[in-house]
């Protein structure tokens, strides 16, 4: 069996105590290092601050799992039908995997985040996630659990677009899971290591940038897997980690972003449009 035959094999019939220990054992994993090496000190309680993130992160965990019969349909129905790039182009081997990956990345985590952006109703979902003022590992998973359910959509989107076979839909979303926990964690890396790594994935001090607390930053480093979508699509800005501060700044009041009721209601309250300001004024 070759090496791809095995990750093809693995990733079809993945265990879910494998998927879940991914998911634990990653956050376990990043917050030891972030213990060790940190970036910032935050003054704050960090197992009552992970709570919060937590509690958002198994509602992420329930809707995915509550909806994933829609992925598996999706990805039976492309594969039954011969529909899907993936399909059409008659790609096969290692460029079959890698081109997959790329777009699975490109619509179900890039382009939805950047809709997110964009359009108000949506924007008050994703809000939830942006109003974090001490961004750590935790903070990956911490969505409002409708967001969650238009992220699933837009990965039904890409499955469908692609023609993704289920061991790839479990592949990417393998790797989502532990790269959005490295980027979202509080870790100091070597500028070296950063520069190496950031010409293909996410780093955290590239997607800290994205956490700052005014536009046009905020507006900005949408990436999740895969770095060079920002470069592509010119929504990449670099900027020295140590001026950020995290936030977002219609939603300041820390007891706000503490409150769990208070979050779960922002869809359904009045829309608050961020302020824009020059690059100089926002930091």
């Amino acid at each position: 069996m070759t090496l791809l035959e095995y990750i093809t094999s693995y990733f079809e019939s993945i265990p879910s105590l494998h998927r879940t220990l991914l998911l634990v054992g990653g956050l376990t994993f990043f917050w030891l290092i972030e213990g060790a090496a940190p970036l910032f000190t935050f003054d704050y309680k960090k197992w009552k601050h992970a709570r919060i993130n937590i509690f958002f992160t198994m509602t992420t965990v329930l809707v995915n799992f509550s909806l994933a019969f829609l992925l598996l349909y999706v990805s039976e129905w492309t594969q039954l039908n011969n529909f899907g790039i993936l399909q059409w182009t008659q790609m096969d081997g290692w460029l079959y995997l890698l081109v997959g990956l790329l777009l699975m990345d490109l619509i179900g985590a890039y382009l939805v985040h950047y809709v997110e952006h964009k359009i108000p109703w949506m924007w008050q979902f994703h809000i939830v996630h942006h109003m974090d003022q001490e961004i750590d590992t935790t903070s990956a998973n911490r969505h409002h659990p409708g967001e969650s359910v238009f992220r699933l959509i837009f990965t039904c989107l890409a499955v469908w677009i692609i023609g993704a076979p289920v061991w790839m839909i479990f592949m990417y979303q393998s790797m989502s899971v532990v790269l959005t926990q490295f980027n979202h964690a509080n870790i100091s890396i070597p500028s070296w290591l950063n520069r190496i790594l950031v010409a293909v994935f996410c780093t955290p001090d590239m997607h800290r940038v994205h956490h700052h607390y005014r536009r046009p930053y905020t507006d900005s480093n949408y990436g999740n897997i895969f770095s060079f979508w920002d470069r592509i699509f010119r929504t990449y800005q670099s900027v020295p980690n140590e001026k950020l501060r995290y936030g977002i700044d219609t939603e300041m009041n820390p007891m706000h972003a503490a409150s769990i009721p208070y979050m779960l209601k922002i869809p359904f309250t009045p829309y608050k449009k961020p302020p824009v300001y020059d690059h100089e004024e926002s930091l």
